[in-house]
């Protein structure tokens, strides 16, 4: 029974919680107190621990609740539960738009759009790297840590690429930021 408790209340809560997980805590709260899961005091507490974990909040609750519930089954049934309609919107949303990208009114309108998202990418990339390297365009800066990581990086990109014939990796870019941060700024 305690199952199917579970499944129904979680399941209310991924179809009703609109606006995000804070938006979704009060039907949350009134799940979970309507069924006398948790105290309203320790609701408190696992509503801040989920805050602090990874992961998105409800997914982090249904799963302590369902833990604490009825074991690692429980903590099964009510995350699946509180996931499923979220899920099958986004298959629902992914058969549609497989059709629909097929329409070349669609096509043109992404072919468009794509030189623009690649010109914001390319200057986020490019202002975060003068932002970190200079400092603010009133008060310029310079901070030669970040000068060496970025000219380590963008050799490393192009060495890569000119002797290898290919693009470097974004992880082995983030393992070699991380080793040029831990080796210039030191630990």
């Amino acid at each position: 029974m305690i199952y199917l408790q579970l499944f129904l209340g979680f399941l209310k809560v991924g179809c009703f919680a609109f606006g995000g997980a804070y938006g979704a805590i009060p039907l949350i709260r009134d799940v979970v107190m309507s069924y006398g899961w948790l105290s309203g005091e320790m609701l408190t507490y696992m509503i801040a621990v989920s805050e602090s974990t990874p992961g998105p909040i409800m997914v982090n609750l249904a799963t302590y609740i369902g833990s604490n519930q009825a074991g690692f089954p429980g903590a099964v049934v009510a995350t699946v539960a509180v996931v499923l309609p979220s899920f099958l919107i986004i298959l629902l949303v992914t058969a549609l738009l497989k059709t629909a990208l097929k329409n070349k009114y669609v096509q043109a309108v992404l072919r468009g759009l794509k030189p623009c998202v690649i010109g914001i990418v390319l200057a986020t990339g490019i202002y975060m790297v003068f932002a970190n390297c200079m400092g603010s365009i009133f008060a310029v800066e310079l901070n030669y840590n970040a000068i060496i990581i970025s000219v380590i990086l963008i050799a490393a990109m192009l060495g890569y690429k000119y002797f290898r014939k290919k693009k470097l990796s974004p992880i082995l870019v983030i393992i070699l930021s991380a080793a040029a941060g831990i080796f210039v700024y030191g630990i």
